[in-house]
């Protein structure tokens, strides 16, 4: 199994989506919200930050279906899909995961031919592993 790689920066991302929670770093200075979590603001240079909750609900914004598995770890779950999800409360960011057809579902769980970019989708949380993943907002 694998499991993400955090650091001080985007543990709080991890610890939220474990809980089943989608938050995303903002600036607590100027607002503006930014992925992947950082120290410094972009836009106002501010150092403060603060994590707010995002509705989970999104769209494919685009996808692969990787042939052959790029990871040995992958390679049992072929074919598997990623999945690059924009946020519907905030449109520019966007997040990578997968679609499964129910939260905890393996990877290979959608078939990659019904994946259509512009469908939508919702935040779930894998609760075996506290791995963030989509579903479809209508099968």
């Amino acid at each position: 199994m694998l499991t993400p790689v955090t650091d001080t920066d985007g543990a709080p991302f991890w610890q939220y989506a474990a809980q089943g929670e989608l938050r995303v770093q903002a600036c607590a200075d100027c607002g503006e919200l930014r992925f992947p979590p950082r120290p410094c603001c972009p836009h106002c240079r501010s150092f403060t930050s603060e994590w707010r909750p995002m509705s989970g609900r999104g769209r494919v914004w685009s996808y692969a279906v990787p042939h052959p598995p790029l990871l040995p770890e992958y390679a049992a779950r072929a074919p598997y899909n990623v999945v690059v999800v924009e946020l519907a409360d905030a449109p520019r960011i966007r997040l990578v995961g997968n679609l499964v057809g129910a939260a905890g579902d393996p990877l290979d769980s959608v078939d990659p031919h019904g994946i259509r970019i512009g469908a939508r989708v919702r935040f779930v949380v894998d609760p075996a592993t506290g791995l963030p993943q989509w579903v479809l907002e209508r099968p």
